[in-house]
């Protein structure tokens, strides 16, 4: 077996250093054996697509069969129609949005947000944690423990689309009533009358936790 360093000094020579030489006006993003190259038509592209399959084959590799896609960027200023519009790279989806400019005026960009695939991470990361388990604990306990992997997913995933990600942060908000209505015993099985309690503690405390500093807060009825 190849280590990663090997494989990507090999991965250097064969595909960065090729790319930069013979197509240098078409710029690229690689990451292990995983990489987007940018192009300004579809045939271009395609042109691109197959000379990159020569290439790795002299090199005794190939291309992905079913991860290897031409994708359509789609934006204001592009506005045809390709079965391909969407690509996921490093844990971000890139696909036509619609979001806000700072006049307040939307416009359609190819923009990244947070993947399926890394929001269903998350989800489970939280089930991981098992906070309903954790009643030995205080609420200022777990957002020490915890605060430091949220402000992970907030900082790598919402730098462009921040909104993807509200509905992880909801669940970790859900999870706390959850441990609430175990850890007190005013509050076991009323989750309403737990969700009114984190509520009020995130009115008193708006920077307890890292996601609540952001506006996701639980909200006292």
């Amino acid at each position: 077996m190849i280590s990663p360093v090997l494989a990507n000094l090999f991965l250097h020579y064969a595909f960065d250093v090729w790319m930069s030489r013979r197509h240098a006006d078409h710029p690229f993003e690689r990451y292990a054996d995983d990489a987007v190259v940018h192009g300004r038509s579809h045939a271009a592209a395609a042109a691109l697509k197959d000379d990159l399959a020569r290439r790795l084959a002299e090199c005794g590799l190939e291309l992905h069969p079913t991860k290897t896609r031409i994708v359509y960027g789609q934006d204001d200023d592009r506005r045809g129609s390709y079965a391909e519009t969407s690509v996921t790279f490093l844990g971000d989806t890139f696909r036509p949005r619609r979001p806000k400019n700072r006049p307040g005026k939307y416009f359609i960009n190819v923009t990244p947000a947070v993947s399926q695939a890394a929001r269903k991470a998350m989800r489970h990361t939280v089930h991981e944690w098992r906070l309903h388990l954790q009643v030995s604990r205080t609420i200022a306990d777990l957002a020490r423990q915890y605060n430091p992997v949220v402000r992970g997913w907030m900082q790598y995933y919402g730098q462009f689309y921040p909104s993807a990600l509200y509905p992880r942060l909801r669940h970790l908000n859900r999870a706390l009533v959850r441990w609430a209505t175990r850890k007190y015993k005013k509050l076991e099985h009323h989750p309403r009358r737990a969700d009114h309690w984190l509520g009020g503690v995130a009115r008193r405390e708006p920077r307890l936790f890292i996601h609540w500093q952001h506006g996701i807060r639980p909200t006292a009825r």
